[in-house]
């Protein structure tokens, strides 16, 4: 991959085939699309104007401006039967040369997301985020409010970059008289779809994904609790709760 940056925004290309769809039609097919770190936490797709089916493009009239990409033309995309309003952004102009002759497309507008012939949820991969999954005999105990709600021998540790340490564990482990499930819903585009559960009377403090995307397969059905919000004991020491996003 070649990256390049520009103030605080990251360009590197891909060499994945990103398709998405609306309307149950392509309306972009690539093998040469950009990623581009709007946001600090995942980048988004650009794609070529040659690889955008450009009569599903309709230019609004407006624009917007962005103090590092500049000003931006904004289309509605309209494919099939269905229409996304203000969807689709292009910088013809941009100080990010990489960009130029791109288009970028809001990501909850459109149908679906493929990198390859694989359906990506929520945003584009970060490729310099990784999943390892690890089983430990580390002794991990859980407790709220001083009441233990899990205690375990045969955790499973989810490490992934930028997060802290996640200990998912059996539920034969876990005071499942204490958790009550609540109706949050979460999606993550490494580990898929995620119910939750309160606590001892605190809202969504632990987590399950009962059917996993393929690379975390290894948590399928086990129970993991926010280390931000509460007290985890590992072989006898309380881990200093972390700050993150989730805190």
């Amino acid at each position: 991959m070649d990256a390049g940056n520009r103030g605080r925004v990251r360009v590197e290309r891909t060499a994945k085939r990103v398709r998405t769809y609306l309307g149950g039609r392509v309306v972009a097919d690539t093998t040469s699309a950009l990623l581009v770190w709007e946001v600090p936490y995942y980048p988004t797709y650009y794609f070529p104007l040659a690889d955008v089916d450009e009569a599903t493009l309709k230019a609004t009239g407006t624009g917007k401006h962005s103090p590092s990409r500049g000003d931006a033309v904004v289309y509605t995309v309209a494919s099939g039967m269905a229409e996304a309003a203000d969807a689709a952004l292009a910088y013809p102009d941009s100080p990010l040369e990489e960009i130029r002759g791109h288009v970028t497309f809001d990501w909850e507008a459109m149908d679906a997301w493929f990198e390859e012939d694989e359906q990506v949820y929520v945003h584009a991969r970060d490729p310099y985020t990784r999943v390892d999954i690890l089983p430990s005999s580390r002794h991990v105990r859980v407790e709220v409010d001083g009441v233990t709600v899990a205690d375990s021998r045969g955790a499973r540790i989810l490490f992934e970059t930028g997060l802290p340490a996640r200990y998912y564990l059996p539920k034969t482990d876990v005071r499942l008289d204490l958790l009550e499930p609540t109706d949050t819903v979460t999606h993550c585009p490494y580990k898929g779809t995620a119910e939750y559960w309160s606590v001892n009377g605190k809202k969504d403090l632990a987590w399950s994904y009962r059917t996993p995307l393929p690379e975390s397969e290894r948590v399928a059905g086990l129970i993991a609790f926010y280390n931000e919000k509460l007290d985890i004991y590992v072989d006898g020491e309380r881990e200093e709760r972390p700050k993150t996003k989730f805190s």
